[in-house]
């Protein structure tokens, strides 16, 4: 028990009032990184393998270049924490697997690797606090309970919470691509259609275009393409493309073909009608982005100019004043 005694009153009087405490967190935190290591490199069932290693084997025999595009292989480091990096609940694992896919992320092992670099950076945050609190505690300063847990918890929320925002930011700039580029996809795709070409060839061409000048917009085409070749209904193809992109304009793109193949209205009239109506949205979108510049432009002019406006206008004065106010005090 003076052993024990001894040792805390050596953290107390190096670390602080709450020093046995970090002490205690600090080593939680490197048993635990010291053990996913071992849990990670754990022997693989032999069941387990050979049934991996027959299901790859027809795997490599059927695999074909449309394949490819479906991202079929998983992580197998990760399926060992499918529980713990995967959601439960069937419909929020569906809401992320969309989000991850609104924001590029097309693989399966794409939720999983979202939930692990939350889990990573929200401990490396913790780490991080914990090292800063020692180094204020060798500085001499007293930290109380409060900033304490502000400088521990502080850091590891923000880097818990940093993939989610980096999705999110992800999210709106490949929106914001997909909308500047659909016009033009659009004015592509009646030129092919007009010329001869069927709509899932005019879709394949697009795709390839589109490439060099909008990734994003190149990518949704060129994987409903894969999927029309594969065989998947049209209608069912087009809709995924609206749900995937989260965009209103493509929404009502899909709904336009799929009333014209319906209806059996000529797909040319209904492009030429919806690309015409895109290119004046775009036109009011920049139209609406220039009226807004101004207002957006007025704090700014105001914090810049009027500042040395009013040096300039009220600062002789003032001098002037200052000047007889020290001649009327001699």
């Amino acid at each position: 028990m003076e052993f024990l005694t001894q040792i805390d009153d050596y953290l107390t009087g190096q670390l602080g009032e709450f020093g046995p405490l970090i002490v205690v967190g600090g080593l939680g935190l490197f048993m635990i990184l010291l053990v996913i290591p071992l849990i990670m490199n754990q022997p693989e069932d032999p069941m387990k393998k050979l049934g991996n290693n027959i299901a790859n084997e027809g795997k490599r025999k059927t695999r074909s270049k449309k394949d490819q595009l479906r991202q079929t292989g998983r992580n197998e480091q990760l399926e060992k924490f499918a529980n713990f990096l995967e959601p439960q609940d069937a419909e929020e694992l569906s809401a992320m697997q969309l989000k991850l896919r609104q924001a590029g992320y097309i693989s399966k092992d794409a939720v999983r690797f979202f939930h692990f670099a939350q889990m990573a950076l929200g401990i490396a945050g913790l780490i991080a606090g914990v090292a800063y609190v020692i180094i204020l505690g060798n500085n001499g300063e007293e930290l109380d309970t409060q900033q304490m847990l502000m400088y521990v918890v502080g850091p590891g929320g923000v880097g818990y919470m940093l993939p989610k925002y980096w999705v999110t930011r992800r999210v709106e700039a490949r929106k914001e691509e997909i909308i500047a580029g659909f016009p033009d996809s659009l004015d592509m795709m009646l030129v092919c259609v007009e010329a001869g070409q069927s709509l899932d060839q005019s879709i394949v061409r697009v795709a390839t275009e589109l490439k060099a000048s909008y990734p994003a917009l190149g990518e949704e085409f060129e994987i409903v393409a894969y999927e029309m070749k594969a065989g998947k209904d049209k209608s069912a193809v087009l809709r995924d493309m609206g749900d995937r992109c989260g965009v209103q304009d493509i929404s009502s793109f899909v709904t336009v073909l799929v009333q014209s193949a319906t209806f059996g209205t000529p797909v040319a009239e209904a492009l030429r009608v919806y690309a015409g109506e895109m290119r004046d949205k775009r036109v009011m979108r920049a139209e609406e982005a220039a009226n807004k510049l101004p207002t957006k432009m007025t704090l700014a002019t105001m914090g810049l100019t009027v500042p040395p406006l009013l040096v300039i206008l009220v600062g002789p004065s003032a001098n002037g004043i200052s000047n007889l106010g020290s001649m009327g005090g001699n």
